[in-house]
């Protein structure tokens, strides 16, 4: 089976990706600045979970300060899985963690096109991740890939990045970009915050819980980017949502009620006291973005999990 590469593949996304590339007999290797470290973190986990590969892992290193990337890994992948940056919402966007947010794309993705231009390699085609942050606010009608980027910080962020990386094209690499949305997961991620009241009894909605969360989930996350690998006539943009977009109110009350029944209590937070504990970053989870899904459909893939009711079920029960 091919080798795929990963950046990024100890986050969220990239840890599930990396388990079902595996399981399908894939090898893996995965870029990391501490690969011994990774490998024995990734050991503890397989044997606490009962995981069994049937490809094989391996890791190797990588420093974007420095602009470097252990050749040999670069040489012995088939494909690219671009998944590195720093998490959006992990801390308040002070100019300087915009910075830092911007500069873990760009940099990471030039680091990706000097290696393929100057080393060896056999690479077939680059997966890589964006974002719905791409688009605004709601427009009217669901957000399509040809709709331009919006002028506020995220829009201005993945505009950089789709393009950061789109220089591999010109080496003859086939590139997919993903912009993903909402993904929901148990292990980690939005998820883990519509839970944490939840947990208290309260459904916790935000604003007017009227916003549109264009979601999806990490199995189906997954298995379109293994999609993407495996079909060769895919290029460009794609927007990977699941097709029945949600508010933020349904959301809520759906995780408020598959953990606790009909044993909660509905409470909204207001929009002024996000903005005094977000500051900037409240404008995110404020605002719709109802975004398409027809175009990854079209390439064949099939979500198991189209509607929130049917991926809440299988995450929380």
């Amino acid at each position: 089976m091919p080798t795929v590469l990963i950046t990024g593949g100890t986050g969220m996304i990239g840890t599930a990706l990396s388990r079902l590339l595996l399981q399908q007999g894939y090898d893996v290797i995965i870029l990391s600045r501490n690969p011994i470290e990774t490998a024995s973190n990734y050991r503890a986990s397989a044997l606490q979970n009962s995981f069994r590969p049937s490809g094989k892992i391996f890791y190797a290193r990588w420093d974007t300060d420095n602009m470097y990337i252990d050749a040999q890994a670069l040489a012995q992948a088939d494909y690219i899985v671009h998944l590195a940056g720093e998490g959006v919402a992990k801390k308040r966007w002070t100019k300087k963690r915009k910075e830092e947010i911007r500069k873990s794309r760009t940099q990471t993705s030039e680091l990706l096109f000097q290696a393929l231009s100057n080393q060896p390699n056999k690479v077939k085609a680059i997966i890589s991740a964006s974002a719905i942050g791409w688009y605004g606010e709601d427009k009217g009608t669901p957000f399509v890939e040809t709709d331009p980027a919006s002028h506020d910080f995220l829009g201005e962020t993945c505009k950089a990045w789709e393009e950061s990386i789109e220089k591999v094209t010109s080496l003859g690499k086939r590139l997919v970009k993903y912009r993903l949305g909402l993904a929901l997961s148990n292990e980690g991620g939005a998820l883990a915050e519509f839970k944490k009241p939840a947990r208290l009894g309260v459904a916790a909605i935000l604003g007017s819980g009227n916003q549109v969360y264009s979601w999806i989930h990490i199995d189906d996350l997954c298995r379109a980017f293994v999609h993407a690998i495996e079909t060769n006539e895919m290029n460009g943009v794609y927007n990977l949502v699941a097709p029945e977009p949600v508010t933020n109110k349904d959301m809520t009350l759906g995780v408020a009620r598959s953990m606790n029944g009909n044993f909660y209590i509905p409470f909204k937070v207001p929009s002024f006291l996000l903005q005094i504990i977000l500051g900037e970053m409240s404008v995110e989870v404020l605002k719709s973005a109802t975004v398409d899904a027809t175009k990854i459909q079209s390439t064949g893939f099939t979500f198991i999990y189209r509607n929130i009711q049917s991926a809440l079920k299988h995450l929380i029960g």
